[in-house]
């Protein structure tokens, strides 16, 4: 199934500086880091992500859960479907708790290990969040907004979108979807990609895995710990998440796991999908009312069927934009991480725009932070602004699909 891209679909191994920015790209094609394992030179500094532009600090804690409808044979008997996921949201009296890396390190190690790149673990980003901040209380319950990787890809992935959307007053939670991705549980395990039909990591699954959050979601709102170890919650969370507001979206097979999520749950209110596939077996169908955004690069209505099937069961307000120069991970942390690493590694300008596209990369952070927080706002807090009426100067490399 096309999840990684159109071009060269035998993209399986790639190489240690491409893995650690969640993106795919061909073995072989570029030279190795000079600071790469044996290579005896000093690493440079760490990698960055761009601060978010809202008005709140950002605060974030994990939560093990465990979905006991869903009987994981994988794991063995009596077992079910655990997943790790975390939350994001307005924070107040950051200073004293630590920032939260990109990813767990236990997950980071396994991933670049596999590789063979464990010299890229220094270089891995932090984020804006500070795990276990206070949550920022405004006297109205947060919209919240769950998240869908990739396939093979990572919770952290889309990092800049979902720190944005909670430095502007959401509620963000980010899913592992276990089997699917490397995963760090509390004692000490990690899960790491299986590649076995068997595994629970289809489309499907992974829409699953969304409704269940919004079980937890609710649970949450309901004032009660869905923490499967009842660890201890930041001060102001229980309570503090709004059920009648929730929204979702994902990228590739997350954004296609989206959609099928949202036809099956009416509880999200509004969905946007990051260049997704719509690809299933059985194919999605029935008719959806609800808002919906779809943001394409090479999965395009125009060439995949599946993609504008999708569009056209689509009844509530629908917009389609595409960025020019964008490729599959345009729309995530690769465009802000991947020109770190061109940099350090010594890439020329057309090895950078073979990974990510020619979609400049300041502008591509810049339409992550805005088009997001503007649909989620239109439809979950009811603020509406220009910036979806139609093109922008602001962003010349949007284009509003008919």
């Amino acid at each position: 199934m096309p999840f990684i891209g159109r071009k060269d679909m035998t993209r399986r191994r790639v190489l240690g500086a491409a893995l650690a920015v969640g993106a795919a790209a061909p073995l072989g094609v570029f030279a190795g880091p000079a600071w790469a394992e044996g290579a005896g030179t000093p690493a440079p500094t760490r990698l960055t992500l761009p601060v978010p532009t809202g008005p709140y600090p950002v605060g974030t804690v994990p939560l093990r859960l465990v979905d006991r409808s869903r009987p994981d044979g994988i794991a063995g008997p009596g077992r079910f479907r655990e997943l790790m996921a975390t939350i994001w949201y307005p924070a107040r009296d950051v200073e004293q708790y630590p920032v939260a890396p990109w990813m767990p390190a236990g997950a980071l190690q396994a991933f670049l290990a596999d590789v063979g790149f464990g010299a890229l673990v220094p270089l891995a980003p932090l984020t804006s969040g500070h795990v276990g901040a206070p949550v920022r209380r405004s006297g109205r319950r947060m919209p919240v907004v769950v998240f869908s990787h990739g396939a093979h890809s990572h919770q952290g992935d889309h990092t800049i979108v979902v720190q944005e959307l909670a430095s502007h007053g959401y509620a963000v939670v980010t899913v592992a979807h276990t089997y699917d991705t490397y995963t760090d549980f509390p004692d000490g395990r990690v899960a790491v990609p299986l590649y076995d039909r068997d595994a629970p990591t289809l489309p499907g699954d992974f829409a699953a895995d969304l409704r269940f959050v919004l079980d937890c979601v609710e649970q949450l709102a309901a004032g009660c710990n869905p923490d499967a170890d009842r660890r201890e919650l930041p001060a102001g969370l229980l309570g503090s998440l709004d059920p009648r507001r929730m929204g979702a979206f994902g990228w590739s097979k997350g954004g296609t796991a989206t959609a099928c999520a949202m036809l099956a749950d009416e509880r999200i209110r509004a969905g946007l999908s990051l260049d997704a596939p719509m690809q299933m077996n059985p194919p999605l169908a029935g008719d959806l009312d609800r808002p919906f955004m779809m943001v394409s690069a090479e999965f395009t209505r125009a060439t995949d069927p599946p993609v504008a099937a999708f569009w056209s069961h689509l009844r509530g307000r629908r917009l389609n934009i595409q960025a020019q120069g964008a490729v599959h991970v345009s729309y995530g942390d690769n465009e802000a991480l991947f020109p770190q690493v061109a940099k350090l590694s010594g890439w020329s300008a057309e090895q950078l725009q073979d990974v990510i596209g020619t979609l400049d990369p300041d502008q591509a952070v810049r339409i992550q932070q805005a088009y997001p927080l503007a649909f989620f706002d239109e439809h979950l807090r009811h603020r509406r602004g220009h910036l979806l009426d139609g093109p922008s100067p602001a962003f010349p490399a949007v284009t509003f699909l008919p």
